[in-house]
């Protein structure tokens, strides 16, 4: 499928919902486990998300639609941590709600035409991207992480579910 603005933003729209729903009222084991090691929790991703909608799609998309320098400034992996401190997990989900909307508000005021999603920007780690690849991975990066809020969750009942873990094609399963 080609990149089309009519058909990403409905994806755009419901993350912020889909993600509250799988996860506000939830008990602590579920919002703070992770798969292991330095893994993310759904907390850790959900920080990660907001940290996202203020220093990544829209400023870079502006960087790609503005004059001068056409430099992205590189991702901070680690942001998250400071969107996080002293906050609920309800706090984030309705921080994410609320830049996600504001931030879909400033994409709707940019034309948004084959010309405009050729417009390029300079990655510090890809090098020259489009505002198609941008866009297209910011959609991407939404599903992305839904399917990791999943797995992380699916992960807490790996032992639980017993010899059910090779039909679980979250759990690494075939299905």
């Amino acid at each position: 499928m080609q990149f089309d603005i009519e058909k990403a933003l409905p994806v755009l729209e419901r993350t912020p919902q889909v993600i509250e729903a799988m996860l506000y009222g939830l008990a602590d084991e579920w919002i703070y486990s992770n798969e292991g090691g330095d893994t993310w929790t759904p907390f850790d991703i959900v920080a990660h998300l907001i940290h996202g909608e203020k220093t990544d799609w829209i400023p870079r998309t502006q960087v790609i639609m503005g004059e001068g320098s056409k430099e992205f400034v590189p991702f901070d992996m680690e942001g998250h941590h400071a969107v996080k401190k002293g906050k609920t997990l309800g706090q984030l989900l309705d921080e994410f709600k609320v830049l996600r909307k504001e931030n879909l508000a400033v994409l709707k005021t940019i034309e948004i035409n084959n010309e405009t999603l050729d417009r390029t920007g300079i990655h510090p780690i890809l090098g020259t991207v489009t505002l198609r690849h941008l866009l297209s991975a910011w959609v991407v990066h939404d599903l992305t992480h839904i399917h990791q809020l999943s797995r992380v969750m699916a992960k807490q009942y790996e032992e639980a579910v017993g010899p059910w873990t090779r039909f679980m094609g979250v759990l690494g399963g075939k299905r």
